[in-house]
């Protein structure tokens, strides 16, 4: 039964690939589904349902239809369906895994209807997914469904970066570990590539291939590993990569379509797989695979490829030549390239109408300058990847490389001989069984690469997220949760939180840091579990990273970076107190539990001097000062304290302990006197008058406090004003003297007069009075009737401007003469006088009186 099955489903296979559309084919397919239910067992007629165990016939049906099952599974291949997606066509080609090589078993090409990709990059991914599913659906009518597929990218802004990875050894080496060791160097080229400055983003830059340059052992350089002993063994790999946007723009394609992407690699990568095995790679050999958008270049040396490299150059320059020499469309100009190429005229007409009927060569002769540019760029790529010296060989392959006199040109400008540099066909490639005779062309060997490399199990795509984005992973050897933060270009240490800001301090003027709390680290989870960097990933697991938090700024106090000394006991002024340590933040008064900022200036003082002391009892130890104005000039008083210390003067800077005394005696309140340093001498005069002491202002020094009159007792407060006036009299006169103590005229109608006597003798009003002088006033009383006795007339009463009479006494004190200056003198110093306090009061005490004359003005 179960060679009838595999030979009805060869012969299904065999008769679809003969001719997919024929009436044969539809009648085999018919026989073949006839055959399959003739080899099925019949199902067991169906009887009533009953209680119990089920018909001994059916549980009979079922163990021979499970039996069965695992031997069907294990008739069933494994299959790979290789894709090359490339700028004018797509080629698919699926193939059954045999003992001794790969069985192609279908295959379908289909041309791109519009210029969906250009340089081969996807330019219209709706496009070219829609032939992608084209060829998929033509190829799952020849051999079933197909789930996944193996592609390879164009050499399009390529990266190559070499690298090493070593590996320590136990006992024989095993192909695995070979695998792992190769694998290691691709990481270790991932690696460097992010930390180069080769491009600005790392992350936005896939591996899509690699080659191994040359394996070490202890020392000694093998062409492999595999069966050798040894301790340390080296690779050293050179991994290619290229843009993200070119792989994902791939990847939304083969999902538009359906399918996974199995494997991923690059182009010359894959048809140097095909063409030159390892064994012919210790020759300096060039392989060109030139497609419609670009031409890939690999070099082989030594034994191993040692570089890679594009050509944005290709058979569409030579299409796009055609074009514009003809005026023809595109794609017009693509089968008039392809016709002359195999030496077939063409008939057509361009776009103005004008027709068109030429051989080969007159449609190739006027763009052959464009073919030599091309093969100018690609020898010019040769040379520089080879370094500067021409290669051996150099074989071409793609579609491009059907372009006439290309080969030559190269070969021409590279200065190799003749046969040199040839196109090659694919028709027998080492483990790929009887390549039918549509692959055998120069374009096919990208797709068989393709397919060769994907059998290998080599680079294929593990899908991630990392934070709920999605990332594609090259499944090379077990992966972790380093490789997927690798490849997202998420370094764990920049997603730690950041220490808190420090605070520089200056601590009695010593600077010191204190720096602020340690950020928290990052936390990782896979899958909801908590993970670390080694955590292995499998596909769609989702990574999550919690981001630290960042530390804070220090707390601290005065009493975190200084030790506070104890307190002490001191009587001060009879009361006791307790004496603590002071200190200060920039200049303020601070407690020590008080929080401390950067760049804040801390002081101490451990308060042991009589000084600190009694600063800290807010007692001036220096006294205070204050601060007063003298007629505008700004000047200042220091009041100095007594201080005493266990009843002995004592300086500031004496000393002080614990129950130590300690007097503190506030100096008197500064008057004006002391101040001005004005002697009460200088600013009154001390007289006699009636036997009683008076003082009185002194005519030459005036004295203003905040706009009023005041005397040398006047207190002086802080901020006074005061104003210090110098007379130009140089004497007090009597009469300054009699109004200063309040000498009061008797009235008119008394009949009385009176002599002024200082120091027992006559004076007149405007003779000077000195200090200690004794000032007396002789009143005398007139008899009227013993005047008329001697014939004397009655005085008539005197009066003033106005016809009125004036006193008597009035009269007496304006009888001495006096000159003009004198009297106008006066009445200025009578007007400062009468200023003062308490004379204007005695001056008019008497409202019945009459003012004195020089009072008047």
């Amino acid at each position: 039964m179960k060679n009838s099955l595999k030979e009805t489903e060869n012969s299904k296979t065999t008769e679809k690939n003969t001719s997919k559309n024929s009436k044969a084919s539809a009648k085999t397919a018919k026989t073949t589904k006839a055959e399959e239910q003739a080899v099925k067992p019949e199902a067991p007629a169906a009887k009533p349902a009953r209680r119990g165990r089920p018909p001994k016939s059916a549980t009979a049906s079922k163990k021979a239809e499970s039996a069965k099952e695992p031997k069907e599974r294990k008739e069933r291949k494994e299959r790979i369906f290789a894709l090359d997606i490339g700028t004018r066509s797509v080629i698919g080609i699926v193939a059954e895994k045999e003992a001794d090589g790969l069985k192609i078993v279908a295959t379908e090409r289909q041309e791109h209807k519009t210029r969906a990709m250009l340089d081969g990059q996807i330019h219209d991914v709706p496009q070219v997914a829609a032939i992608i599913d084209s060829v998929k659906k033509e190829l799952i009518k020849k051999t079933g469904t197909i789930k996944s597929a193996a592609v390879a990218a164009a050499g399009r802004a390529l990266y190559t970066m070499t690298a090493e990875a070593d590996m320590e050894i136990n006992g024989i080496i095993t192909p695995e570990q070979e695998r792992a060791l190769d694998f290691a160097g691709v990481q270790a080229a991932q690696s460097k590539l992010a930390t180069s400055k080769t491009i600005d983003d790392p992350t936005k830059y896939y591996c899509v291939g690699y080659s191994t340059i040359k394996y070490n052992l202890d020392g000694t350089q093998l062409k492999t590993l595999v069966g050798q002993r040894g301790r340390i063994a080296t690779a050293t790999v050179i991994a290619t990569f290229l843009p993200r946007q070119v792989i994902d723009s791939m990847h939304s394609a083969l999902q538009a379509s359906k399918l996974d992407m199995r494997a991923l690699t690059l182009e010359p990568i894959a048809a140097i797989n095909v063409l030159i095995p390892p064994t012919m790679r210790h020759l300096n050999l060039v392989l060109v695979d030139i497609g419609a958008g670009t031409s890939d270049v690999a070099i082989t040396k030594n034994g191993s490829v040692i570089a890679y490299g594009m050509v944005p150059q290709a058979g569409d320059e030579i299409t796009e030549a055609i074009s514009q020499r003809f005026l023809l469309d595109f794609n017009v100009a693509e089968q008039l390239k392809r016709d002359a190429a195999e030496g077939k005229s063409a008939k057509f007409t361009d776009i103005l109408g004008v027709e068109y009927e030429l051989s080969a060569k007159e449609i190739l002769d006027p763009i052959m300058a464009n073919v030599q540019n091309l093969a100018e760029a690609i020898a010019d790529q040769i040379v520089e990847l080879n370094g500067s010296e021409p290669p051996q060989a150099v074989i071409l392959v793609g579609g491009g490389s059907l372009t006439p006199n290309l080969a030559k040109f190269v070969g021409d400008i590279l200065g190799l001989p003749a046969g040199r540099v040839a196109v090659r066909h694919p028709e027998k490639i080492d483990g790929v069984l009887d390549i039918p005779e549509e692959l055998q062309k120069p374009d096919a060997v990208t797709p068989l690469g393709i397919l060769k490399i994907a059998a290998q199990n080599s680079l294929h795509f593990l899908r991630i997220f990392v934070n709920n984005v999605e990332y594609s992973l090259f499944n090379f050897r077990e992966l972790t949760v380093s490789d997927a933060l690798l490849n997202a270009g998420i370094q764990l240490k920049k997603m730690n939180g950041r220490p808190g800001l420090g605070a520089m301090l200056t601590i009695n003027g010593e600077n010191k840091f204190i720096p602020g709390t340690m950020g928290t680290l990052a936390q990782l989870k896979v899958d909801d579990r908590p993970a670390t960097l080694d955590t292995v990933i499998q596909e769609d697991s989702h990574i999550e990273i919690i981001p630290g938090e960042d530390g804070a700024q220090p707390e601290i106090t005065i009493r975190d970076i200084l030790d506070i000394p104890p307190s002490y006991m001191v009587y001060v002024n009879g009361e006791e107190k307790l004496i603590d340590a002071q200190f200060t933040i920039n200049g303020q008064a601070a407690q020590p539990g008080q929080l401390l900022k950067d760049g804040d200036i801390i002081v101490s003082k451990d308060t042991r001097l009589l000084g600190d002391v009694l600063n800290t009892l807010n007692l001036p130890p220096m006294g205070r000062k204050v601060k007063y104005t003298v007629n505008g000039k700004e000047s200042q008083y220091t009041i100095t304290p007594e201080i005493m210390l266990n009843d002995n003067p004592a300086t500031l800077s004496t000393e002080v302990h614990e129950k130590d005394y300690i007097e503190y005696i506030p100096a008197e309140e500064p008057n004006l006197g002391t101040v001005l340093n004005v002697s009460e001498l200088d600013a009154t005069l001390t007289i006699y008058y009636k036997g009683e002491e008076h003082k009185i202002p002194s005519a030459t020094v005036s004295l203003e406090v905040n706009g009023h009159p005041a005397s040398t007792g006047t207190i002086i407060d802080d901020g006074a004003e005061i104003r210090y006036m110098k007379s130009l009299r140089a004497v007090t006169t009597v009469s300054d003297a009699l109004l200063a103590v309040g000498f009061e005229p008797p009235a008119a109608s008394s009949r009385v007069s009176f002599e002024i006597l200082v120091n027992k003798q006559p004076v007149n009003f405007t003779d000077p009075i000195k200090n200690g002088d004794e000032l007396d006033v002789i009143i005398t009383k007139n008899d009227p009737s013993a005047a008329m006795a001697a014939g004397e007339q009655p005085d008539k009463p005197a009066t003033d401007n106005n016809g009125m009479p004036i006193s008597p006494t009035a009269a007496a004190f304006s009888s001495p003469p006096m000159t003009a200056a004198a009297i106008k003198d006066q009445i200025k110093l009578a007007d400062k006088i009468n200023s003062i306090p308490g004379l204007s009061a005695a001056l008019n005490s008497n409202k019945n009186s009459t003012k004195s004359p020089f009072l008047d003005k």
